[in-house]
C-alpha cells in the first residue's frame, strides 16, 4: 500500500526508538530522521520547509528527560504545537506511555493530533496500524484505550477553563485568579467570569466544591 515518504521522529528512549524504526523499515518508508531533543526535531522541520521537502508526519513522545542540555521546547506538547503552527499540514502521531484519558483527550481536541499509540506490549503492531490509518486520513487510538463519553470528557473544557484549574491546583485562591489572568493578558478576567467557569466545571465533573474539582482535574489529567 502507499505510505508516507518522509517522517520525523522525536524520541529519547532507545527501546522506543527501536519500535519506531522497526515499523518504518517494515513499511519501507525511505526518508526517516530521528532526534533525541525537541529543539533538534523542530529545527529539522524548519530546514525541510526551507528546502521545499517537508516532513509529512511527526511521531513524538510526550515526555523527554532533562539531562541538563538547555532546550527551548521541553516536551512533546510544545513540539506538536510549534510544528503544527509552522506547518499545519503535518500529520502527528503521539507514541507515549501516558495512559490518563483526560490527557489523551486533550491531545485530540486541543492539538488535533491524528493518532495516539500507548507504549505497551505489541506497541509496534499498534504503531503500524496508526501509520496506515493516518496515511488514509483517519484518526487512530490504541485498542486498549477508550476516551470517556462526551458528557464527561475534556472536550467540555476550553484552554481558559484549564488555565483557571491550573491556578486552583497551584493553591491560588479563586478571588485572586482575575489578577493572574490580567498579568497573562487573558480575557475575560473578571471575578464573575472566573466564578461562572468554575461553577460550570463543577457541574460537568459532578463535584460539589473546589477541592473536589481540583482532585477531579488531576484524575483526568487536566492539572
Amino acid at each position: 500500500m502507499a505510505m508516507f515518504k518522509k517522517v520525523l521522529v522525536a524520541e529519547d528512549h532507545e527501546s522506543s526508538n527501536f519500535s519506531v524504526q522497526k515499523v518504518i523499515q517494515e513499511l519501507e518508508i525511505p526518508d526517516y530522521d530521528g532526534f533525541y531533543y525537541c529543539d533538534d526535531a523542530f529545527a529539522a522541520l524548519q530546514i525541510s520547509l526551507e528546502n521545499n521537502k517537508p516532513y509529512e508526519l511527526l511521531i513524538t513522545d510526550l515526555s523527554f528527560e532533562d539531562d541538563g542540555t538547555p532546550q527551548r521546547i521541553s516536551d512533546g506538547r510544545e513540539l506538536i504545537k510549534n510544528c503544527c503552527d509552522l506547518y499545519p499540514e503535518l500529520k502527528v502521531i503521539v507514541f507515549s506511555a501516558e495512559h490518563r484519558l483526560g490527557v489523551i483527550d486533550l491531545l485530540f481536541s486541543n492539538l488535533q493530533i491524528d493518532a495516539y499509540v500507548r507504549k505497551a506490549r505489541l506497541d509496534s503492531h499498534e504503531l503500524r496500524k496508526a501509520l496506515e490509518k493516518v496515511y488514509l486520513g483517519e484518526t487512530y487510538l490504541s485498542h486498549d484505550l477508550k476516551l470517556p463519553p462526551k458528557s464527561m470528557n475534556t472536550l467540555e473544557f476550553t484552554n481558559y477553563d484549564m488555565t483557571i484549574l491550573q491556578f486552583l491546583g497551584e493553591g491560588i485562591l479563586q478571588k485572586n485568579i482575575p489578577k493572574k489572568l490580567q498579568e497573562k493578558g487573558i480575557y475575560p478576567n473578571s471575578l464573575s467570569s472566573v466564578e461562572k467557569r468554575i461553577n460550570a466545571m463543577k457541574i460537568v465533573l459532578s463535584v460539589g466544591n473546589t477541592e473536589e474539582l481540583i482532585a477531579a482535574g488531576r484524575d483526568i489529567g487536566i492539572i
